[in-house]
């Protein structure tokens, strides 16, 4: 079977415990991150043959890492090793803290020093039918935005499948260029998009007359999604599945426009939350795993809703829940 290749940075979590508890037993929890890497250990668990991208130091610390994901089925041979450093993010635990509480600690990276030219994509993606990337490494910097295109253009002529996850990250785009600068370019690759409202608007420049979800309903909210989709599609043809989740106050659902079919999941409650980190990465695992394998739109979407909902009741980043768990999940919501 073909393999889904992610392609993305690799990052170290720091997770202390806060009100000096981290200081006092001199002990921060490290957990494996990084969007992509997310969206490939889920499809490794699923049984989706799956490759990982991304760039390394030359270290035996690199070799455990490397060795820590071939034990989870993912391929690591595309890894490049250059550079002299991992990148770190700073995350206290608490499943309420919001983005404001995030520490990035990338500059110099061996990721983020990655140039156009670096890396042999005919040779990585030879036995692949997926490319799978996010907003957030074209975020870092101008060449590694460039090397997101030359993978971009590489995949498309072998006529593989490409999907994005507008992940935005505002503490990210300091480089001198805004979101609307350098996406639209790299999305009219793609064909399967995940987002919201609101990344759409912010990344890609389309209007929307609804702000935030305060106040809204979910048929509101629906809606809007449907026209936000359109305009999409319309802006960026080669785009036939796309996806969109809603995280509420204390529920959270997805909407799926799959060619002309749209499915929206059922209203899972947010309940028992222990760590909020990686859900939309698990999301995109699940929509991919149910594109992958042909599943029927409202299974899709249904799939992917509880995968995201059972994610934030793990803790660390990515997700190491079994399909028959996600599915029993979706019937007990």
């Amino acid at each position: 079977m073909a393999k889904v290749f992610c392609f993305g940075e690799l990052l170290l979590r720091m997770s202390p415990e806060l009100n000096r508890q981290w200081l006092q037993e001199n002990s921060i929890p490290a957990f494996l991150g990084g969007a992509e890497l997310n969206v490939a250990t889920a499809l490794a668990k699923w049984d989706i043959p799956t490759k990982y991208c991304t760039a390394l130091p030359d270290t035996y610390f690199s070799k455990e890492i490397m060795d820590d994901l071939q034990s989870k089925n993912i391929d690591t041979a595309s890894i490049h090793l250059s550079g002299n450093r991992i990148g770190i993010y700073y995350m206290p635990q608490g499943a309420d803290l919001k983005n404001a509480a995030v520490i990035y600690d990338r500059s110099y990276s061996s990721f983020s020093e990655l140039k156009p030219g670096m890396l042999n994509w005919n040779e990585l993606l030879k036995d692949c039918s997926w490319f799978h990337f996010t907003a957030i490494s074209p975020a870092l910097n101008a060449n590694v935005a460039a090397v997101c295109k030359e993978g971009l253009e590489v995949a498309a002529a072998k006529g593989l499948t490409i999907s994005v996850d507008l992940n935005y990250r505002a503490k990210l785009w300091k480089y001198g260029k805004e979101p609307v600068e350098v996406m639209p370019e790299l999305v009219q690759y793609c064909n399967v998009l995940m987002g919201n409202i609101w990344a759409a608007e912010i990344l890609l420049g389309l209007q929307s007359d609804i702000k935030d979800s305060t106040g809204k309903s979910n048929d509101e909210l629906i809606e809007e999604a449907g026209k936000s989709m359109l305009q999409l599609h319309k802006t960026y043809p080669n785009l036939t599945t796309m996806a969109y989740t809603f995280r509420l106050a204390d529920t959270y659902f997805g909407v799926l426009q799959h060619g002309k079919d749209m499915a929206i999941s059922k209203e899972y409650k947010l309940e028992n939350l222990v760590d909020k980190s990686g859900s939309g990465d698990c999301f995109m695992g699940a929509l991919i795993y149910g594109l992958y394998n042909q599943h029927q739109p409202k299974d899709i979407i249904e799939f992917a809703a509880a995968a995201a909902v059972g994610k934030m009741q793990e803790k660390g980043d990515a997700t190491n829940q079994s399909i028959e768990t996600v599915n029993k999940k979706r019937l007990n919501g």
